[in-house]
């Protein structure tokens, strides 16, 4: 027997859905209407793994939220709040598509309706191998630091060897000085 929400009760989950949101800068919308209630257990069980949260919340009350924290910012997610809805949030914008990417090796579903990255929308199931490649922000700095650690390395180890040919040249400029 399914239980009507009273308007308190649904006041109250879109205010807890208003937070979430706000405090998520990456979150799927995914179609899992396929899914026995045991498939739906385990993929549970591995985003609890993965440290991805799901959510089953009705589309009409996502969009209820989304809403009152701002009409523009997710007006391309609105169109794709259609059908059961499960929503996954995650602290990284790739661990979703994992979590979809490895489970879908056993199940077809759930599919990717859309994802939500830092205020884009990518939207269809054939992004989810994109989506799994994405870097975290972390990961950015860290090639970046990379990046701009090697020449000077580079640098560093050509002057330390002995006989490389910046010391020779160094040495000549210096006799010519002479």
């Amino acid at each position: 027997m399914l239980l009507k929400m009273t308007k308190a009760e649904k006041t109250q989950l879109i205010e807890e859905l208003v937070t979430k949101f706000s405090e998520s800068k990456f979150f799927y919308l995914t179609n899992f209407s396929k899914l026995t209630a045991e498939q739906t257990t385990n993929l549970r069980r591995l985003c609890y793994e993965k440290e991805v949260e799901m959510v089953v919340i009705k589309n009409k009350l996502i969009k209820k939220a989304l809403q009152r924290i701002s009409e523009d910012q997710y007006k391309d997610v609105f169109e794709h709040l259609a059908g059961p809805t499960a929503v996954l949030f995650s602290e990284t914008g790739k661990k979703p598509a994992e979590v979809l990417k490895e489970y879908r090796k056993t199940n077809e579903m759930p599919t990717l309706k859309a994802a939500y990255i830092d205020s884009s929308v990518i939207a269809g199931d054939d992004q989810i191998d994109y989506l799994s490649t994405l870097k975290s922000k972390e990961d950015l700095i860290g090639d970046l630091i990379g990046l701009l650690q090697s020449p000077m390395s580079n640098l560093m180890s050509a002057l330390n060897s002995g006989g490389s040919t910046i010391h020779g040249l160094l040495q000549a400029l210096e006799e010519r000085g002479e």
